[in-house]
């Protein structure tokens, strides 16, 4: 058995290694220089969540995930206008190179006109949820002669309407509890689970955005996650405005945009 300690003033780590098979390098110390890394970074993640935490706003305790895909959802419900900076970012790094893209959820339609406005080729929007196809409608008679197209439905359901795109730009919520607890509770980010599908549908040196939920930087799982599917990523820190009493489950003044290249 292996024992690694790490005291503060104001935590003690201590992580002890049961199975001399577990981590086991060649030499006794590699193994050491392995697991006084791993300490080493949690205490450090540990530290710079004390800082964070101390810029969070109270938020309100009222989360409740609901079947969404046949509810008539207000903009409130849809999404926050503190989020409306992140849309901007993201679709700022899905447009730069202006062609074919893929836009995964429509809800108030925010993202999909910071689209338009910067320009793409053709606009393929994914949208499941009734009342929302409807305000989708209203939008695009915005937009006369531009090349925008709908798919209904989940995005599982309609991959067999994919083309290959430029860009995917992904901005979606769980649609029930049961996919909270899956893809939220248990996951790097929400996103992760359409990683796989992002990078089948996107050309080769294709952009992929999503809502990262990371506030400062991004976890060593979630950089994992995203180099079993593409070849490199870049990241850069949004701050935001957040209310007081914001109903997400976002607390935090930043979040961090990603591009992930296929």
């Amino acid at each position: 058995m292996s024992r690694k300690l790490r005291r503060t003033a104001d935590f003690e780590i201590v992580l002890d290694v049961k199975n001399d098979r577990f981590i086991a390098p060649p030499r006794e110390s590699q193994r050491n220089a392995l697991l006084n890394k791993a300490v080493a970074e949690f205490a450090d993640d540990l530290n710079q969540l004390h800082r964070l935490a101390a810029r969070f706003v109270p938020g309100l305790d009222t989360l409740q995930v609901q079947e969404r895909t046949h509810a008539d959802l207000t903009d409130e419900a849809i999404m926050e206008d503190w989020q409306i900076p992140l849309m901007r970012a993201m679709a700022a790094v899905a447009t730069a190179g202006h062609g074919d893209l893929l836009e995964i959820g429509f809800g108030r339609g925010v993202s999909a006109g910071m689209i338009q406005e910067m320009g793409v080729k053709s606009h393929t929007i994914v949208e499941c949820n009734e009342s929302v196809i409807e305000r989708f409608h209203e939008w695009k008679a915005n937009y006369p002669g531009k090349d925008i197209r709908l798919l209904e439905g989940r995005w599982q359901d309609v991959t067999d309407q994919f083309g290959e795109y430029d860009a995917i730009f992904f901005h979606t919520y769980p649609l029930n509890e049961q996919e909270y607890l899956e893809l939220v509770a248990n996951s790097a980010t929400f996103a992760e689970h359409f990683f796989p599908t992002a990078a089948r549908y996107l050309r080769p040196g294709g952009i992929f955005s999503y809502m990262t939920n990371e506030i400062d930087s991004l976890s060593r799982g979630h950089q994992r996650a995203l180099l079993r599917y593409f070849s490199s990523f870049s990241v850069h820190l949004q701050a935001l405005q957040m209310p007081q009493d914001v109903r997400d489950t976002w607390w935090s003044d930043s979040m961090v945009i990603v591009g992930a290249v296929k």
